[in-house]
């Protein structure tokens, strides 16, 4: 007999789906929420922020709700408060920024313990079953994001994330079967029953620290670029429309690899895996280096953004792969991908902040790129050194 449901990996596809459509399909619409609500738009900026917060809050919280409750009924829990969080956000501007912050927290969770589902479930398939979550993630964005404006001038925005809150009910009654398998068959707990686990302490082991860091500066990549490609580029001569056709593409670039990296870095060995993150990393780098010399061409800018494209649409598959490869159980998958995405959203969502900050400051984006680019370089270093280590914790 199996010992999951026969829905657990709709379950996961659905999980992915949704993991990151319900906040970044707002940006695109925020000009028509400050129209209707008459909050001005850089105050709603703040939309795009609060779920990096809560991921960098709430995180670290997601393995002790899922050894308390199970895994299975952890996710339904979270779905249920992005259902609640989404539903909200119709009311008014107040309740806009109370349900993402709820659709942060649930998001955390479901971040973190996916990667301990498929230790649990499919320890000998890692490699596809990320692939699985990942692709499902970035399709569903690149598709919601193009969407929304379209769909918001059609009907309102309200309408807009009425429809996303049906995908979370329908999302929610995909995963439900796998909470009730769980309960008959009375497995749900995520760690072992061995004390050797209950005692590993995440936060006291070096490699997780680095590992952190990694994941933190693989986020500022993609974040940073995102945040401020488009304006750096319209600074160069670019129309707006123009830079903003590169979001999408950043969007579109992910779905080949989240398909096929997981599956790839689970066959390599440790100095193969040294010279793939190295590599990718140094790719994003060489981006940010082009930062350097701004053009007012189109050409340039796609070459900028196809470099950091490329390399953090490679690190981040690897980065989820990466969590469960490196840990022994299910408990200890759970806690390293619960530090380091604590950790490495935090420095994801200040990365952004202090960039533009900087440049109020400088008037210039010289002096934070060559600092961002002095800490991609540790960060491949730090990456170089996890990989080093077959795992990062024994059994």
């Amino acid at each position: 007999m199996k010992n999951h449901s026969k829905f657990l990996i709709p379950g996961i596809i659905v999980v992915g789906m949704i993991l990151r459509l319900p906040f970044t399909a707002i940006p695109p619409i925020l000009s028509s929420i400050s129209k209707s609500e008459g909050v001005p738009v850089g105050q709603l900026g703040m939309l795009t922020t609060i779920p990096l917060i809560a991921f960098a809050l709430f995180s670290s919280t997601a393995p002790k709700v899922a050894q308390k409750i199970g895994l299975e009924r952890a996710f339904a829990l979270m779905l249920m408060l992005l259902i609640i969080g989404s539903g909200i956000r119709v009311i008014n501007a107040t309740f806009l920024y109370i349900g993402t912050m709820l659709i942060g927290i649930g998001v955390a969770h479901m971040n973190v313990l996916l990667p301990s589902v498929i230790r649990t479930y499919f320890p000998m398939k890692v490699g596809p079953m990320t692939s699985v979550f990942t692709f499902s993630m970035m399709l569903v964005t690149a598709v919601g994001a193009s969407l929304a404006a379209p769909i918001t001038a059609l009907t309102s925005w309200q309408i807009f994330v009425g429809l996303l809150t049906i995908l979370l009910i329908g999302a929610l009654l995909v995963w439900l079967p796998n909470e009730r398998f769980a309960a008959k068959r009375q497995a749900t707990q995520i760690t072992s029953p061995h004390q050797k686990t209950v005692r590993f302490n995440v936060w006291k082991n070096r490699n997780a620290w680095l590992l952190l860091f990694f994941g933190g500066m693989q986020s500022a990549m993609f974040y940073v670029l995102m945040a401020w490609g488009p304006t750096m580029a319209i600074q160069t001569g670019l129309t707006p429309a123009t830079a903003g056709l590169f979001s999408g593409l950043n969007s579109l670039i992910g779905l080949p690899f989240a398909l096929t990296v997981p599956s790839i870095v689970v066959r390599l060995n440790k100095h193969q895996k040294q010279w793939l993150v190295a590599s990718f990393s140094i790719l994003g780098t060489i981006g940010y280096l082009l930062l350097l010399n701004p053009q007012g061409t189109f050409a340039y800018w796609l070459l900028v953004n196809l470099f950091i494209g490329v390399g953090t649409s490679v690190l981040f598959p690897y980065l989820m792969t990466t969590f469960t490869l490196k840990t022994s159980t299910p408990g200890q998958t759970a806690q390293l991908s619960g530090m380091s995405q604590s950790g490495g959203y935090l420095i994801a969502a200040i990365g952004p902040a202090m960039f533009g900050y900087a440049y109020g400051w400088w008037h210039s984006w010289t002096p934070q790129i060559i600092v961002i680019i002095i800490l991609f370089i540790l960060m491949t270093l730090a990456i170089v050194v996890v990989e080093n280590h077959e795992k990062i914790v024994e059994a």
